[in-house]
């Protein structure tokens, strides 16, 4: 018995009040020795009964503590045996030595004696990363498995309700789709009434059957816009054919010889409706800002995934825009004490064209206006180009570097970035929060990352190059424009560059531009000094293109070797000149760069989207001119990673 219990009962109190008793008894004795001895026997009759409870205490505390342990005891046992979470215990060879009932009759009968990866491969891997906690699924079930590896003890509790509820909340989540029938202004005017009507007949119901199909809610809000209400579950099914719709209405309208297409943005991942709508929104203006004809899906971390874009992007621009855009930019240009111009980082002859053509703007509307170079990242193919200019006097004093321009800043200054709209791609992204107004002019297909809140975009992913872009604007100047031979020729040649001297990617407004560069002294002769090649380049670039080998039919891939490097512009180059060849209708090169970066060029004939299978490698660029760079991996992991993004592509249809 602990002494601390009694001593609660029989401690020195009770000593104390027997003593006192005693005492008063005693002197009662002295006075009054009959009602002394009435005392002493109350008193010993008191005593005796104090040490009869103390006895009795002590007997019935044992017998409760004896039930209580047995109870205890009892109840562990049940709660081994009959609660419903599963006990395991393995050796150090992993073979499983015991398992309670409720492993035995809920996971899996007759363990005893066997391996844990026949339990589960996903314990094995668990017990393998040294994880103790994690959830698994085992059969149709699913657990919460935690591990006291130890004790080499594994608890596992039946969490599939959870994971259901879980699972059916995340599915019936709001999504919200704007979708929007590309050029349909543009094609179907001047239509006759009946066949409009038969084609809008034909979009409109093969939406709306779709639309039931998926358990879709959609609703048209005008003659080109719909709006589709759906949730997560849904959302998924669709994505799992690929948003095959987009493939149905442009079957649809092909059948009509009239090229309008699908763009989709979808929002998904917010509480809030309206957080959801401006999701929407801003996935459709990605859509549109890449070309059209696809699905954009903006989730609430910024994640974005596309579908499409199998189409080449149809040419939407009018003469009156680019005249708009134009005078807007000039607008820009007056109010602005100086102009940046700046390219991308390594920039071409399409970047250093369209910077001249923008310098000029800037010089017809008599306002400085600075070219941004570093003169230690020039491309190769374009220091012909900087010779020309650095003998030119005038021109070459409108370059300045990126110090330079950080320097020279002021509140008033306008930046002009042009051939890219990704803050990590500009020569200095430094410029980029110093100054208050941008304007972004490119050709490429918008992409996730943009330059934060600019005054003007003018993006037009149709267009050969932004050298023909800056080129239609320098048209729409109101001041008469003269131009010098050499900014004429510069901007020539960026278009020639593009288009691989006007063989991909030209419209009749790239010949166009070509024809007023040519009116204001564009030299061709120049342009052909400016093209010319090394020989040991063109070995080079030979030697590239004979690893060559065909991977499906039409799709060819070259592989460097591992120990050889090579520039970005010979691997690109090469990626052209093997899309020359008879058979191929794509083409991939991987090569080393000089900093270790293993770089993937991708080109096609327009039949196969290569953006689509460079972004599947996180890169990107245009339906038939793409790239991506790759760290931290070797040559051969490069290519298996290439042609699991081909694989990728030709499994969901080419979409």
């Amino acid at each position: 018995m602990p002494k601390f219990l009694l001593k609660r009962w029989h401690g020195y109190h009770i000593i104390i009040l027997f003593a006192v008793a005693f005492l008063f008894v005693s002197v009662l004795t002295w006075y009054q020795w009959q009602i002394g001895i009435i005392g002493f026997f109350i008193l010993g009759v008191v005593a005796i009964y104090a040490v009869q409870a103390r006895i009795y205490f002590e007997r019935d505390l044992e017998k409760y503590i004896l039930t209580l342990s047995y109870r205890v005891s009892k109840a562990g046992e049940d709660a081994v045996t009959k609660m419903p979470i599963g006990i395991l215990l393995f050796n150090e060879e992993r073979k499983i030595q015991w398992a309670n009932p409720y492993v035995t009759s809920v996971i899996t009968t007759d363990v005893i004696g066997k391996q844990i990866e026949e339990i589960s491969e996903e314990l094995r891997t668990l017990l393998d990363d040294g994880i103790n906690s994690d959830t698994i699924k085992i059969g149709d079930l699913v657990f919460h498995v935690s591990i006291e590896a130890d004790e080499r003890l594994i608890y596992f509790l039946d969490v599939t309700e959870k994971e259901e509820v879980q699972e059916r909340f995340e599915e019936t989540q709001t999504v919200v789709a704007f979708i929007l029938l590309d050029n349909y202004d543009e094609v179907t005017q001047g239509m006759e009434d009946q066949l409009r009507s038969r084609l809008v007949s034909q979009v409109t119901l093969t939406l709306n059957n779709w639309a039931n199909e998926k358990q879709i809610f959609l609703r048209r809000t005008a003659s080109d816009k719909f709006i589709a209400i759906m949730n997560v579950k849904a959302l998924k099914e669709v994505e799992k054919n690929r948003f095959d719709i987009l493939d149905q209405i442009r079957e649809i309208t092909g059948k009509e010889k009239v090229p309008i297409t699908l763009s989709i943005g979808v929002g998904t991942g917010e509480d809030s409706s309206r957080e959801l709508g401006l999701l929407a929104q801003s996935s459709l203006d990605l859509a549109l800002g890449r070309g059209g004809d696809q699905v954009a899906i903006k989730r609430k971390n910024g994640k974005v995934t596309f579908y499409g874009g199998k189409s080449n992007a149809l040419e939407k621009r009018t003469r009156v825009r680019a005249r708009v855009i134009s005078h807007a930019l000039r607008d820009f240009v007056l109010e602005s004490e100086q102009v940046f111009i700046m390219g991308h980082k390594n920039p071409d002859m399409d970047a250093i064209g369209a910077s001249i053509g923008v310098q000029k703007i800037a010089e017809v509307n008599e306002t400085e206006g600075y070219i941004v170079l570093d003169p230690n990242d020039i491309n190769h193919d374009v220091q012909k180009l900087m010779e020309e200019v650095e003998s030119h006097d005038d021109l070459w004093s409108k370059f300045i570097t990126p110090a330079e321009a950080l320097e020279q800043i002021t509140s008033d200054t306008l930046l002009i970035v042009v051939d890219t709209h990704k803050p990590s791609l500009v020569i200095e992204e430094a410029l980029l929060n110093k100054v208050e107004r941008i304007i972004v002019l490119d050709h490429h297909r918008r992409g996730e990352e943009f330059i934060k809140d600019p005054v003007l975009v003018y993006m037009e992913p149709y267009a050969s190059s932004t050298a023909e872009l800056v080129t239609e604007l320098l048209e729409y100047q109101p001041k008469k424009l003269k131009m010098d031979r050499l900014e004429a020729t510069a901007l020539l040649a960026g278009i020639i560059v593009d288009t691989k001297s006007f063989a991909v990617r030209t419209g009749a407004r790239t010949f166009d531009a070509a024809s007023f560069l040519r009116s204001n002294g564009a030299d061709t002769a120049l342009v052909q000094r400016l093209l010319k090649e090394d020989l040991d380049h063109y070995v080079k670039r030979a030697k590239l293109v004979e690893s060559a080998e065909f991977y499906h039919d039409g799709l060819a891939i070259a592989t460097a070797n591992e120990e050889e490097t090579y520039s970005q512009i010979l691997i690109a180059q090469a990626a052209d000149t093997l899309l020359t060849m008879k058979g191929i209708v794509a083409s991939f090169v991987i090569s080393k760069r000089k900093d270790g970066i293993i770089s993937i060029s991708a080109r096609s004939l327009g039949e196969v989207n290569v953006q689509v299978i460079m972004e599947g490698m996180n890169g990107g660029g245009h339906l038939t001119n793409a790239a991506t760079q790759l760290e931290g991996m070797t040559m051969n992991e490069a290519k298996e990673q290439l042609q699991h993004a081909i694989d990728d592509y030709l499994e969901g249809g080419k979409s």
